[in-house]
């Protein structure tokens, strides 16, 4: 086969794809002033232009690749495409036992960046931070991968070590760190009395079962005299929204909690079930800019459905669901078909949550800015310092004593 006959099935095989991805063959034959249509028309222009044009013969594979890539990634950051090598990677990942990193990691800046890290982890023993961009795995760039490639490398067998590149605030030079693999647990839940008649109850994820260690913790800190509830979600981005939703039911005894929608997805309303809700206690959840996916749905819920109210940052922003559609050439596309919304309406990946009470983290400084932000280097020199009180805590203690029992 010739290279300008490779060439031309390349790109008609890319347009088919983005023609695919923009809504289908029929809306090609809609009408000459389909935007899409014309965007396509570009991109073949553009192709046949750095093909013939660029300072050397280009590779017109890792082109086109390239650009899928792009097309992907530029919905949002859980939409990947995976080339042939790399969704027989991810298929491979998904049927083995696999050891974690122990840190939710999505893209920010186009590279890796950590939302929170699970306490005793992995990345916590090694001192990886919910504030560091991971700018290489093993040495490639993650600027170059797509967040499920990122996912792949990062996962592994339990045992075996991963080496990342550690961009941190205040440090002028990436950091390389080590993290051996483990199967990761999150902790137990945890409670505290923080003040008379007033509970802190901590959650550091959402996996399955955490609905019924809350709920345990509720009743028995009713029973010990608690009057008033902390549902402490900072750092909080781990879990399945599944168990974000029954947990707010455990507060909620009517109103809508979530609901999931998308362009070809009927929505689909998660209502609070009134026999499901096992307390009125006036209530306060602390969110951060880690706090993300299930965490968010809680957090959303209580707040607009004026359950309570909603201490600390802007949180992270993420909640959506993905499929996975196999092309014929063995790639394959992993695209978000759903968002998950508060009850107002706002889709949470978009919107996050921003509290009705806003207090700075003690460690706001170190946290990871919004995508508008730019990260300054600073003095290398500089460590990052145990925070001496706790604002956002302090801050809760006082909505709540405010508030009538």
């Amino acid at each position: 086969m010739s290279m300008k006959t490779k060439v031309v099935i390349l790109v008609c095989s890319a347009l088919v794809l983005l023609f695919m991805v923009a809504g289908g063959l029929d809306g090609v034959r809609a009408s000459s002033n389909d935007g899409a249509y014309r965007q396509l028309q570009v991109y073949s222009e553009v192709l046949a232009r750095v093909r013939s044009e660029y300072v050397e013969e280009p590779n017109i594979p890792a082109v086109t690749d390239g650009a899928l890539h792009g097309l992907l990634e530029s919905l949002d950051a859980n939409s990947s495409y995976l080339s042939p090598a790399e969704y027989k990677e991810y298929k491979s990942h998904r049927t083995e036992a696999k050891g974690e990193i122990g840190a939710a990691v999505s893209k920010r800046f186009g590279y890796a960046a950590v939302v929170s890290v699970v306490p005793g982890g992995p990345s916590d023993k090694a001192g990886i931070e919910a504030t560091d961009i991971i700018e290489a795995i093993e040495g490639k760039s993650t600027r170059e991968m797509s967040l499920a490639e990122v996912h792949n490398l990062l996962e592994g067998q339990p045992g075996s070590n991963v080496s990342v590149s550690v961009v941190r605030a205040r440090r002028a030079e990436p950091q390389k760190i080590v993290i051996t693999r483990d199967i990761v647990t999150i902790p137990p839940v945890a409670d505290k009395m923080v003040d008379e008649g007033i509970a802190d109850i901590r959650v550091d994820g959402f996996s399955k079962g955490k609905t019924l260690e809350i709920a345990n913790k509720v009743k028995a800190l009713q029973k010990s005299g608690a009057k008033k509830l902390i549902l402490d979600l900072r750092n909080c981005a781990e879990g399945d929204e599944a168990e974000g939703i029954s947990t707010a039911n455990l507060f909620l005894n009517h109103g809508t909690i979530t609901y999931l929608q998308g362009q070809k997805y009927p929505r689909q309303a998660f209502n609070a079930d009134p026999s499901k809700a096992i307390t009125n206690l006036p209530l306060v959840v602390m969110v951060n800019k880690s706090t993300a996916g299930a965490a968010e749905v809680v957090a959303a819920a209580i707040l607009e459905n004026a359950r309570g109210d909603v201490v600390g940052d802007k949180t992270f922003g993420d909640g959506s669901v993905q499929k996975v559609i196999e092309l014929p050439d063995g790639s394959a596309l992993i695209l978000s078909v759903a968002k998950y919304y508060s009850p107002g309406g706002k889709a949470i990946q978009d919107a996050a949550v921003t509290p009705n009470i806003l207090a700075a983290d003690a460690d706001d400084g170190a946290a990871l800015p919004d995508d508008e932000q730019e990260t300054a280097p600073a003095d290398d020199t500089t460590k990052k310092q145990p925070p001496q009180q706790d604002d956002q805590l302090r801050k809760a203690i006082q909505v709540l004593k405010s508030r009538p029992s």
